[in-house]
C-alpha cells in the first residue's frame, strides 16, 4: 500500500507544472514516505497533459489522467481519489495559491489520530474584494442554513483517510461538493490554518458564472431552505394580498378616493409574479438535479492514463 497520494487537478496550468512538481517532491522528500502524485487534467486547451507525460517518463511514480473533454474542477477531483491507492490522501489545486509545503504539516497532523485534517485561510493574498467578499458572505450563509458543519474559509486543501475515499465512492452525486460531502462523512476531523498565496501564473478557471454554479451546487446538495423558504414567500404574499384587499374594499366603500384601474394592483400583480418566478425557478433548480441523476451517465470519460486498475 503506498502511504500518500497527492491528487492534483490541472486546467490551463502549463506554466505552473514544473514549479509546483519541484515543491511537491521537494516535500515529498522530506515527509519520507511512498507516494504517488495523480495530475488529472480536466481537458486543457494548452500543453498541460504533454508536460505531465514528460514527467511522467521522468518519474515512474507520477501519474496522470487525461479527461475527454473538460468536466469540472469537482469532477477531476473525484477521479483522482477513486484511482488513488494511498492510505493518505492529499487534494490541493495547480495554481500554487495552496502551497505544497503545508502537505507537511498536514500529514504531521492526521498522524495524530485525524482522519481529515483542511487547510483553513487566515488570509487571500491577490483576489479581488468582491470575490473575497462574496466567498465569505457564502460560506456563512451555507453554515447557517445546513444540518451538517462544514467549516468557513476553506477549500478542497487537504489530507484524507483511505476509509473517507471508500465512503465518497457510495456518494454517487452529479452535482458535487467535496468539502461538504467530506464534512457530511464525519470522523475525526481539524484543521491547520495558513495564508493564501496570490496564483503563480496564468489566470483562474473560476469566473463568477462557475463560482455562482459552485455555490448552487453546494446549497442543494446539503439544504431544503431554497425550498422552505419559496413556501415562506408564498405565506408572505397571501398575507400582503389579504391585507390590500382589506384595503382595498376600505378605499372602494368608505373612502371617495377609489379609481377604477387602480395602481397598486398592477403593483400587487408584479410582485405576486415576480415571487411565483423566483419560486418556481427554486424548485426548477432542484428538478434539473434530480433529472441528471436518474440519467446516470458516467461522471467523466478517461481519454488516456498511465495508472494500472
Amino acid at each position: 500500500m503506498i502511504a500518500l497520494s497527492i491528487v492534483v487537478p490541472i486546467y490551463n496550468e502549463e506554466d505552473n507544472i514544473e514549479l509546483l512538481y519541484q515543491r511537491l517532491i521537494s516535500v515529498i522528500e522530506k515527509i519520507g514516505e511512498s507516494y504517488e502524485l495523480i495530475f488529472v487534467n480536466d481537458g486543457s486547451k494548452d500543453k498541460s497533459i504533454d508536460k505531465l507525460k514528460i514527467k511522467a517518463q521522468e518519474n515512474p511514480f507520477v501519474k496522470y489522467i487525461d479527461f475527454s473533454r473538460n468536466f469540472g474542477h469537482q469532477i477531476a477531483v473525484t477521479a483522482g481519489l477513486e484511482l488513488s491507492k494511498g492510505e493518505s490522501i492529499v487534494i490541493i489545486d495547480g495554481d500554487l495559491q495552496d502551497p505544497p509545503e503545508l502537505i507537511e504539516d498536514l500529514y504531521q497532523k492526521k498522524k495524530e489520530g485525524f482522519e481529515v485534517v483542511y487547510a483553513r485561510r487566515k488570509k487571500r493574498k491577490g483576489e479581488s474584494w468582491l470575490k473575497k467578499f462574496t466567498a465569505r458572505v457564502f460560506y456563512r450563509i451555507l453554515k447557517n442554513i445546513t444540518s451538517i458543519d462544514i467549516p468557513v474559509d476553506t477549500g478542497d486543501f487537504r489530507i484524507i483517510d483511505r476509509k473517507i475515499v471508500e465512503v465518497l465512492r457510495e456518494m454517487p452525486e452529479y452535482h458535487r461538493y467535496i468539502r461538504g460531502q467530506i464534512s457530511w462523512i464525519g470522523y475525526n476531523q481539524t484543521y491547520v490554518e495558513y495564508e493564501r498565496d496570490e496564483r503563480n501564473s496564468g489566470v483562474t478557471g473560476y469566473s463568477y458564472s462557475k463560482m455562482f454554479k459552485f455555490a448552487l451546487d453546494g446549497i442543494t446538495s446539503f439544504s431544503d431552505f431554497p425550498l422552505k423558504l419559496a413556501t415562506f414567500l408564498g405565506f408572505i404574499v397571501s398575507i400582503v394580498a389579504f391585507v390590500t384587499l382589506l384595503f382595498a374594499l376600505y378605499a372602494r366603500y368608505f373612502t371617495s378616493n377609489y379609481e377604477p384601474g387602480w395602481t397598486s394592483i398592477i403593483i400587487s400583480i408584479l410582485f405576486l409574479g415576480g415571487i411565483q418566478l423566483v419560486s418556481i425557478g427554486i424548485i426548477g433548480e432542484y428538478i434539473s438535479r434530480i433529472n441528471t441523476q436518474v440519467k446516470r451517465r458516467p461522471l467523466y470519460i478517461v481519454k488516456d492514463t498511465n495508472i494500472e486498475k
